[in-house]
């Protein structure tokens, strides 16, 4: 009991204060990567924009499959988390409700303040409808970043929960939806990374997610 409310203690201080990557590597606490993982400046994400292919099925939120492999709940979770579609009957919230559900209970709070940081707010998702905007994502990469080993060699006992690791994820944002009466689609590059526990013969929990395009590297 000591350990999980030393844990959160960490993970609160670091969140509310300037979790810059320098500062994980001396705690070794994946709740860092809420702040920025590198004081450099990032390009510019690439945004392009077609015609839309023809309108396809209306999707709806859907479990994600349990799993006790790592990079197969990563992938997933990455996926889920960018998958939405305005044309159907549930809003951000309901998109929003399988990964609170695989979410570690003792990062319940900080996890929903993550996802929505990736999720439109009702007014933006009522913009998005009027258009009937769909997103999903086409993941490219999925590897432990090399600063992660170091956050483990650094953390105290008790700080990271069994089986925590992380994944970076790197992929092409989509979107289509119809405007003006034309169908169009964008794309847009985007990188994350996904603070995961897989305790040993056990399902993966997701704990935490970093800012859109500040990944560990």
């Amino acid at each position: 009991m000591h350990a999980q409310r030393r844990r959160r203690i960490l993970i609160a201080t670091v969140l509310a204060g300037a979790g810059i990557l320098v500062l994980l590597i001396v705690v070794g606490v994946y709740g860092l990567l809420r702040g920025p993982a590198s004081t450099q400046s990032r390009p510019a994400p690439t945004v392009s924009a077609t015609v839309a292919p023809p309108t396809s099925p209306v999707a709806h939120p859907r479990p994600l499959t349990a799993s006790a492999d790592s990079e197969v709940f990563g992938r997933a979770a990455a996926i889920a988390l960018f998958r939405w579609d305005t044309r159907g009957s549930a809003g951000p919230s309901e998109w929003a409700q399988p990964l609170i559900d695989v979410g570690d209970p003792e990062e319940a709070a900080g996890l929903a303040s993550d996802i929505r940081g990736y999720s439109p707010t009702i007014e933006q998702w009522e913009q998005l409808k009027a258009y009937g905007t769909r997103q999903w994502l086409a993941i490219d990469s999925a590897n432990v970043p090399a600063t992660w080993a170091t956050a483990v060699a650094q953390a105290a006992p008790g700080q990271l929960p069994p089986g925590a690791t992380a994944y970076t994820i790197t992929g092409v944002r989509h979107r289509d939806g119809i405007w003006d009466g034309e169908p169009i689609a964008t794309s847009s590059d985007v990188a994350l990374t996904v603070f995961i526990a897989c305790p040993r013969e056990q399902d993966c929990r997701l704990l935490r997610l970093s800012r859109l395009n500040e990944p560990l590297e």
